[in-house]
């Protein structure tokens, strides 16, 4: 009953913007508690792709998401497996140096980013939207898969080298399988980290057809700024993929046999 409560109460947002989003168009939001509209319509979403590039906009947060997660994921597990493979006095030093990192405003950082990227002639491209995932995105991550792999046996590291096997077979072949909740987990932060980035794409690109969805959301607001309905749908078509990546995620971690849980999702 209580995780039932719990569940209903984190939807409920998704809900109520679906049905603002189905509102017609123009109408201000609902005064009282408004369950389905009274006249239910997708004409907002019909009205998204005429105002804005919609699908470019998509296909390029696609692209930079398909670039980000998989380096993000690599960066943090490597790195957190060297902090597991760590002595206790400095692994407890590198981890206290990765909270102090952690409690660092990203506001502090912005200036000296972008003069570095500038003086790279990166500007206007991808590979600033890319870099985060170069570090993991945020310490974080990093901590977060050192803890995982602090529950990998000693024993079987050391077995593993006594086979010859060199450290990144370890971490790849031992250490990872492991812990696939934690890789789950990571992808999803990255993904979402990713496709709702707003302030770099805002400071680092200048041409309209590299722009991200994220972006191009802050354009239709400003466009439309009293069309309710509208900027629901805007913020639907934003929010739908990372529900979708979560589910699936979920999915893939209760199945022990991850292609068998995207097989029978493609079935249904």
């Amino acid at each position: 009953m209580v995780p039932a409560l719990v569940a209903a109460l984190f939807a409920a947002p998704l809900w109520f913007m679906v049905v603002g989003s189905l509102r017609p168009a123009g109408l201000p939001p609902p005064r009282t508690l408004e369950v389905l509209p009274p006249e239910p319509t997708l004409a907002a979403y019909a009205r998204l792709p005429e105002l804005i590039p919609l699908f470019r906009y998509l296909a390029n947060s696609a692209l930079v998401v398909a670039l980000a997660v998989p380096v993000t994921v690599l960066a943090a597990s490597l790195t957190g497996f060297g902090i597991r493979l760590l002595g206790p006095v400095a692994r407890r030093r590198v981890v206290l140096g990765l909270l102090v990192v952690l409690l660092v405003p990203v506001t502090a950082v912005w200036a000296t980013r972008f003069e570095l990227f500038r003086l790279l002639g990166v500007v206007d491209t991808y590979l600033p939207l890319l870099a985060p995932a170069l570090l993991a995105v945020s310490p974080f991550l990093v901590l977060l898969y050192a803890w995982s792999f602090g529950g990998v046996p000693e024993s079987q590291l050391e077995a593993a080298r006594l086979e010859g096997a060199r450290w990144l077979s370890v971490w790849r072949r031992v250490a990872l399988p492991q812990v696939r909740p934690t890789t789950l987990a990571v992808a999803v932060l990255a993904f979402t980290y990713h496709w709702a980035n707003f302030i770099d794409p805002l400071l680092y690109l200048h041409s309209g057809d590299r722009y991200t969805y994220a972006l191009g959301l802050q354009f239709l607001r400003l466009l439309n700024p009293t069309d309710w309905p509208l900027l629901m749908a805007g913020c639907v078509v934003a929010t739908l993929p990372c529900v979708l990546v979560f589910l699936l995620a979920q999915r893939i971690l209760l199945n022990d046999d991850p292609l068998a849980a995207l097989r029978s999702g493609g079935r249904r």
